[in-house]
């Protein structure tokens, strides 16, 4: 009928409006709920001070270290380390012949195997190459730093280096070296070395480097005609304990450094290879005109001679002023 008709459309609407004020109030909670949440945010950002925020460019090394950078992460941590004087030599097992695809480079930079953790071990024992010792033998190289020696150990007849600093040598022997015609550098730093006899290098055909500093030597050996470099810091040699002329004939020699001795005059002839010598904290009093340059010869400049340290002697280089012409600057010392 039409009544009912009517009542069934007001029914249908009632039913929609309900729906309709339910979504209304929700929708109304929802965005409540976001306003305030982008009022606390709003809150948060108001507190950050950003006009500070920025790093300029000029005032970055202040406000950050750089010149601590390297100890705060040390890289060196990623390459393996070999603590010289602590482990034994590589196993006989790595001393084997290579395979031909191997090149020399690469031997010596393999770590040592896992069994040179044993210890130290004595020469021609087991787990090491026969003539190591105490020492590291690594390709060409013999690593015997802070090992507790007493004297040159044996080595590897192909040794071209020799490292053994902080030891307890006293004695270098004519024959420590015998047979070992590849080696190029000996670095005896820091042992109790007083006597070095008179052979024990001069027939070192390849020898460029010879490193004595902080001995108790009292004298010089002779020394072979390849050596370019001679440190002899910090020992007790006078100028009595240089042979006469020791240096004239080494024309290869390129840095002599004989500070903290007991030296009363400059070593002359220097040869005119020399590029550094350093002889400060002696007792050197005097100089002659010839020492550095020739007097005959007042066109002639030695360029290589640019590093002459004679600080810390009583000598005033300001009264030779006629020994100097030849050189490209002035020694370091006292002029005055």
């Amino acid at each position: 009928s039409p009544r009912r008709s009517r009542m069934g459309r007001l029914a249908r609407l009632g039913i929609a409006s309900l729906l309709l004020g339910a979504t209304w109030a929700a929708l109304a909670d929802e965005g409540t709920g976001k306003g305030e949440k982008a009022g606390d945010e709003l809150t948060v950002y108001e507190n950050l001070d950003l006009d500070n925020y920025d790093l300029p460019l000029d005032n970055y090394s202040e406000m950050v270290d750089l010149s601590n950078y390297e100890e705060l992460y040390d890289y060196g941590d990623l390459a393996p380390k070999i603590e010289v004087g602590t482990l034994a030599p590589p196993s006989k097992a790595r001393e084997a012949a290579p395979d031909p695809g191997t090149t020399a480079k690469t031997l010596e930079l393999q770590p040592p195997s896992p069994s040179s953790h044993a210890g130290p071990q004595e020469p021609g024992t087991a787990g090491g190459p026969a003539g190591c010792g105490r020492c590291l033998c690594l390709g060409t190289s013999a690593y015997c730093d802070d090992a507790g020696l007493e004297r040159v150990p044996p080595l590897p007849p192909h040794t071209a280096y020799l490292y053994a600093r902080f030891n307890r040598i006293g004695h270098v022997r004519a024959t420590d070296f015998a047979g070992l015609v590849q080696l190029r550098r000996i670095d005896l730093t820091s042992n109790s070395i007083s006597r070095a006899d008179a052979d024990a290098f001069r027939l070192l055909p390849e020898l460029r480097e010879l490193l004595l500093p902080g001995n108790r030597l009292t004298a010089l050996p002779e020394l072979p005609r390849s050596i370019v470099r001679l440190d002899a810091r910090l020992n007790r040699i006078p100028s009595a304990g240089l042979r006469p002329d020791a240096f004239r004939d080494l024309t290869q020699l390129q840095f002599l450094h004989l500070s903290d001795n007991k030296l009363d005059s400059i070593p002359a002839p220097l040869p005119q290879s020399l590029r550094s010598l350093h002889l400060q904290n002696n007792n050197i009093r005097s100089l002659q005109e010839d020492t550095f340059c020739d007097s005959r010869h007042h066109g002639h400049v030695r360029r290589p001679l640019e590093d002459i340290r004679l600080d810390g002697n009583p000598i005033n280089l300001s009264l030779f002023p006629n020994a100097y012409f030849c050189l490209p600057r002035l020694p370091t010392g006292r002029f005055h």
